[in-house]
């Protein structure tokens, strides 16, 4: 008896944190009434109607000049509400970390220093717990990125309600991620750090890096090469200018250094910066280049002792400023859990004087055109893919993001996450008068 009463417990315990189910591929039209559209392209539609059948959008308009057709399928009401294209979360670890204090389940890293053939994708959870948390915010992709080492691997790009890494991919092996050397870091170690001081190995370091990928550039010129050499092999898509080449860097000199690196080696078509802290005085010379960038973490302190204290919340404006096309980004302390903020740093982009439109861009339209994945996702046109939501308010303000309904791929999401659950189940024991 005490047997079957363990067991019992134990399935419902199971039931309990059992993982959701993925929404169903759409099968009827859709079509949203009456709400405020940010297109996500710096345009907005104040009564808008948005229709999208079998994953893809058909109308994008304004209903009040439109004339539409008797709709075939199921209508919403969105007056008061606003629409957006889905979100996209840039240069994260969401899937391949579930509790960091249990190694089993940390697949963000691999061992060794140079592993550019090494896929984040494979290792990708999709059914983490901590990855549906993010689409209750309006994010619902994001590009799954390894770390560690010089050359950490390759990134894909993911779409969050799926059964398992395949049918989550939305863009396999999107670039490969290189770790810059550092040209200052911060002396000591926690809690008692000491001043910033020039790093005695950068271009020791620097050199090293080079070499390896002039090494990866030569032999991808080689045709039928007698020895495999899988490290090479994959660096030199990202030298042969064929997959994006992304360079994670920080601090003025490390910047200036990576982009003439890349016009010495033809890379500025398919080069990314990623971080890119301390480059605000350069911001002319890397839209010059033609480098996109995905901005360090907004909501983060000042890196230098004798830099603006509110730097981190206008560097994308500065660079956006000079023509550079900027994303952000969130890597960084807890970086997993932080994602789910990525709306409310556009927001603090926006409240230190940036356009919201634009803002809005920094984790739309820009990063989807970073990623390679702007002809589907992005922003609301027809004929892209139906990836968006509803909320009731200003979705960059965590005082009004509130999302009503999400899509992905014309399929309607969850929105329910443990973290709910949790909310609804104490409420109703608080509530109660008993």
């Amino acid at each position: 008896m005490k047997k079957l009463l363990y067991i019992a417990s134990l399935l419902a315990v199971t039931t309990g944190i059992a993982q959701q189910a993925p929404a169903p591929v759409q099968s009827s039209a859709v079509r949203i009434m009456n709400g405020t559209a940010h297109l996500g392209n710096g345009e907005v539609i104040e009564n808008s109607v948005i229709e999208f059948e079998d994953g893809k959008l058909t109308i994008v308009g304004d209903a009040t000049i439109m004339r539409l057709a008797a709709p075939t399928g199921e209508v919403i009401d969105a007056t008061g509400k606003h629409i957006y294209p889905g979100m996209i979360a840039a240069n994260t670890t969401l899937g391949l970390v579930e509790v960091d204090a249990v190694g089993a389940s940390d697949d963000e890293r691999e061992i060794g220093t140079y592993n550019p053939h090494i896929r984040s994708i494979i290792a990708y959870n999709a059914e983490s717990k901590i990855v549906e948390t993010m689409r209750p915010n309006g994010i619902l992709l994001a590009q799954v990125t390894p770390r560690g080492g010089r050359v950490s691997g390759k990134s894909s790009v993911v779409q969050m309600d799926a059964w398992n890494w395949e049918d989550a991919a939305v863009r396999m092996d999107d670039g490969i991620h290189v770790n810059w050397p550092r040209s200052f870091s911060r002396s000591g170690s926690w809690p008692d750090f000491g001043p910033i001081e020039p790093s005695e190995d950068y271009e020791k370091d620097v050199e090293e890096l080079r070499l390896f990928l002039n090494r990866a550039k030569a032999y991808a010129k080689t045709n039928n090469p007698e020895n495999v050499d899988l490290k090479l092999q994959a660096m030199g898509t990202a030298m042969a200018g064929t997959t994006n080449m992304y360079i994670h860097v920080s601090g003025e000199k490390a910047v200036i250094d990576v982009l003439a690196f890349a016009k010495a080696n033809n890379l500025s078509n398919n080069l990314v910066l990623v971080g890119a802290e301390g480059s605000e005085n350069i911001a002319a010379d890397i839209a010059a280049a033609g480098v996109p960038v995905l901005a360090a973490r907004v909501h983060s302190l000042p890196s230098r002792e004798d830099e603006d204290y509110d730097m981190p919340y206008k560097f994308p404006k500065l660079l956006a400023d000079a023509g550079v096309l900027v994303g952000l980004e969130n890597s960084g302390s807890m970086e997993r859990h932080q994602v789910r903020n990525v709306p409310f740093y556009a927001g603090t982009v926006a409240g230190f004087g940036l356009d919201i439109e634009k803002a809005l861009m920094m984790v739309t339209l820009n990063p989807a055109k970073i990623l390679g994945i702007d002809a589907d996702y992005g922003s609301l046109e027809t004929g892209k893919s139906a990836t968006l939501f509803i909320s009731e308010g200003n979705a960059l303000d965590m005082r009004t993001n509130k999302l009503t309904r999400a899509f992905i791929d014309g399929r309607d999401v969850s929105l329910d996450t443990r973290q709910k659950e949790l909310y609804e189940r104490y409420m109703e024991k608080y509530s109660r008068e008993d």
